[in-house]
């Protein structure tokens, strides 16, 4: 079976084309992508702007013929934070309806946290004991752990990236916004902890989401092209090294770091300080970089239903 899925999410319209059967390992066969940053295109009411709708409604109407050149039988179609949390929902849902025929699934931000803590899981398996997953997207932070394929805690924080980026206004960032950034970030975190302490302590931390990923590949990590199956980590001692120097670098000079692109570099500042904040109030030394998130896990679910 050849599915495609359709990821809106707060920074790009991602659709990703795989081969995949049930019990079976989905394998890609393509990967189309646009950048939008919806977060951009809100109104000073919080709606997503007619332009802003118009334009998703085309990028996820050019997914479709995508998916359908590349012969894929089945579309899964979602989105995230950017579009769950705008004013005005229902009418962006019915022009993409409109225009490309797609109903596209608004996933609440815990469900987000737990599809995307089954890809995880299936990646380690269950060798991995007890595990806490941290997912930074751009519009918010997911959180769950758990020691089956369903967590016992899954919790999803406005702490995404790209949302925490708009708060930093200069470039680099100065001093009192850092501060003030930062002493929420902690806040939010620390009250968010009680309920994944009480599950038990993880024997595995894994990180998902393309803001881990470039971290990582900042602080060493083998680069994308050494190949999936290559275990990556992050060290907290390296991203408490990295996260001053990325506080004092302006966006094009992250964009320089290896594994840093120019459309992530300006976020990368505030997905460092969430990071960080997460590992740090965890104690956690090391986190394991997951390649599989949450439209693998999308993936994984709707296989599942298929095979029982």
């Amino acid at each position: 079976m050849r599915l495609g899925v359709i990821d809106v999410g707060s920074n790009t319209v991602h659709l990703l084309v795989v081969d995949a059967h049930p019990g079976g390992h989905p394998m890609s066969d393509y990967s189309h992508k646009v950048g939008l940053r919806l977060a951009e295109h809100l109104t000073p009411d919080g709606d997503i702007s007619a332009e802003g709708a118009r334009t998703l409604a085309g990028f996820v109407a050019d997914c479709v013929e995508v998916a359908e050149s590349r012969g894929a039988t089945e579309l899964l179609p979602f989105a995230t934070s950017a579009i769950r949390e705008a004013g005005n929902t229902e009418e962006v849902l019915g022009l993409v309806r409109e225009t490309s025929g797609v109903d596209l699934d608004i996933l609440p931000g815990e469900e987000e946290a737990r599809v995307t803590f089954l890809a995880v899981r299936r990646w380690f398996g269950w060798s991995a004991g007890r595990l806490l997953n941290v997912d930074i997207g751009g519009g918010s932070l997911e959180l769950a752990a758990g020691l089956d394929e369903h967590p016992d805690a899954a919790i999803s924080l406005p702490l995404g990236a790209g949302r925490l980026s708009r708060e930093l206004t200069e470039d680099p960032p100065g001093q009192a916004e850092i501060r003030s950034l930062r002493k929420r970030i902690r806040s939010e975190i620390a009250a968010a902890q009680p309920a994944l302490t009480k599950v038990g302590e993880p024997q595995l931390v894994a990180g998902s989401s393309k803001t881990v990923r470039s971290l990582a590949r900042a602080c060493g990590a083998a680069p994308r092209g050494d190949g999936l199956y290559v275990p990556r980590v992050l060290r907290f001692e390296d991203l408490a090294e990295l996260t001053p120097r990325l506080l004092t670098m302006t966006a094009a000079e992250r964009a320089a770091l290896p594994g840093v692109s120019a459309s992530r570099a300006r976020q990368l500042a505030a997905g460092a300080l969430v990071l960080e904040a997460v590992l740090e109030l965890s104690g956690v030394d090391e986190l394991s970089v997951s390649p599989w998130a949450l439209r693998e896990g999308l993936i994984l679910r709707f296989l599942d239903g298929l095979g029982r």
